[in-house]
């Protein structure tokens, strides 16, 4: 997003927003709402040990933190560990009436569980997000539960909104592909660096300039890429593709019968299965 022009986007958002968990993916959320104008007087987080950089905002916004008596959230936005879910949702029930839109933030954790925990009628949204999301340039991934109305989507899309882009999914269970595909992406591309710059050290660079062209590489793709939305991948890599060239001659190889394209599809068949062995 650009913060010269988007500055203002959340200062009309009117509700109460409680936040569980202010690590990194929490965090982020929390300095991109305050970025994007939303009250600090709208947001209360609850976390009893939040990471230094995140409690300095904290304290510098006046956000409220860890208050003994919580107002209800119209948007509670869970951001902790899958491993101490279960331990902490029981917890922050006190905060849901029945007007609230649970967001959760939580690998693992599908709606059906949710509605154990926080009703059957409660309005809720499973999401996937990924790292990106720290510098304003993730994805998420979003599946609603029957009960989430328009105007709760909105607010939601618009928060999550705050740190990049916002898929709706309509199904659920897609949210173990896009797991694979955008959540586990952000490794995927820095190993290609990763292995990009050891390729150009096999054939004889030195290995700090072979890392420093790899990684502006992958940057600089990256970038022309997000500056021509309109304009797919596939031509993308066509337009720097001479016919018989030394491009060409890397892609013959890459492209092979069972190279890169039937990795990545096995990579991520594994990661979306073991996605699906989290939820149980």
């Amino acid at each position: 997003m650009n913060q010269t022009t988007d500055s203002h986007l959340l200062a009309g958002f009117s509700g109460h927003v409680v936040l569980v968990g202010a690590g990194q993916m929490g965090g982020a959320l929390l300095a991109g709402w305050l970025r994007l104008g939303l009250s600090p007087q709208r947001v209360t987080v609850l976390d009893p040990k939040p990471p230094a950089n995140i409690q300095a905002v904290i304290e510098a916004s006046g956000v409220a933190l860890n208050p003994p008596a919580p107002a209800f959230a119209d948007v509670l936005v869970i951001a902790v560990k899958p491993q101490i879910a279960d331990e902490v949702m029981p917890l922050v029930t006190h905060v849901v009436a029945r007007t609230t839109v649970v967001v959760s933030v939580m690998a693992g954790k599908t709606l059906a569980r949710m509605e154990e925990v926080f009703g059957r009628e409660t309005a809720i949204v499973r999401t996937i997000p990924n790292t990106p999301a720290a510098v304003g340039r993730g994805i998420t991934g979003a599946a609603p539960n029957r009960h989430v109305s328009e105007a709760q989507r909105q607010s939601v899309d618009s928060l999550l909104g705050a740190v990049g882009r916002v898929e709706w999914l309509a199904r659920e269970d897609w949210i173990d592909i896009v797991t694979a595909v955008s959540g586990s992406g952000p490794a995927y591309v820095f190993l290609l660096a990763e292995t990009l710059a050891k390729a150009g050290v096999a054939a004889g660079l030195p290995l700090e300039l072979s890392a420093r062209l790899a990684r502006a590489t992958v940057e600089g793709a990256a970038e022309l890429m997000h500056r021509s939305p309109d304009i797919e991948p596939t031509t993308l890599r066509q337009n720097v593709t001479s016919p018989n060239g030394t491009t060409h001659a890397a892609l013959q190889v890459l492209m092979a019968h069972d190279g890169v394209d039937s990795l990545f599809e096995k990579a991520v068949a594994a990661a979306a299965r073991r996605s699906r062995e989290l939820a149980g």
